[in-house]
């Protein structure tokens, strides 16, 4: 059950949050900047995560910290020297988002929010991407918000779908 929303997705009660990033990433843009700052643990997880497993873009990578779950889907080619993200592809989004289903489904996650996935830093449209999102997530029996429109410190009425 997809439901759009709009607001600020750090915000939203669901069980777990999903966004897009690159292999090595920095988390110095955007969304991941903001999850940086919230939980530096996960950022440090995830650079010795991509030092042991090496991942490829399309995987996807779950972190769970005090009272929060995160699916970093690796929708991006990967970070150059840099620590700047390469640009996301409708082929890696498609597997991320693969990824993610599985990981819902294995989880058993009751709810998950996730922003408009590889359309910002990414570069990708969102007519591209939202029928890969419809695809994936549209028939899972669980609510999932995607945060088509960002109001910074503004909750979403995720409660009314």
């Amino acid at each position: 059950m997809i439901h759009e929303v709009e607001g600020d997705l750090l915000l939203s009660k669901a069980e777990v949050i999903a966004h897009g990033i690159a292999p090595g990433d920095h988390f110095q843009q955007g969304l991941a900047l903001a999850l940086r700052e919230r939980y530096p643990a996960m950022v440090k997880d995830f650079r010795h995560w991509c030092h042991t497993e090496h991942p490829k873009p399309g995987e996807a990578w779950t972190w769970g910290g005090p009272g929060i779950r995160v699916v970093n889907l690796l929708t991006q080619e990967e970070a150059g020297n840099g620590g700047h993200p390469g640009k996301a592809t409708v082929a890696h989004v498609n597997h991320a988002l693969k990824a993610l289903r599985k990981t819902i489904e294995k989880e058993n996650f009751k709810s998950v929010a996730l922003p408009r996935l590889a359309t910002g830093v990414g570069g990708l449209g969102w007519e591209e991407v939202r029928p890969l999102v419809e695809h994936h997530l549209g028939d899972l029996k669980v609510p999932v918000y995607v945060y088509t429109v960002f109001h910074p410190g503004q909750a979403a009425d995720e409660a009314s779908h």
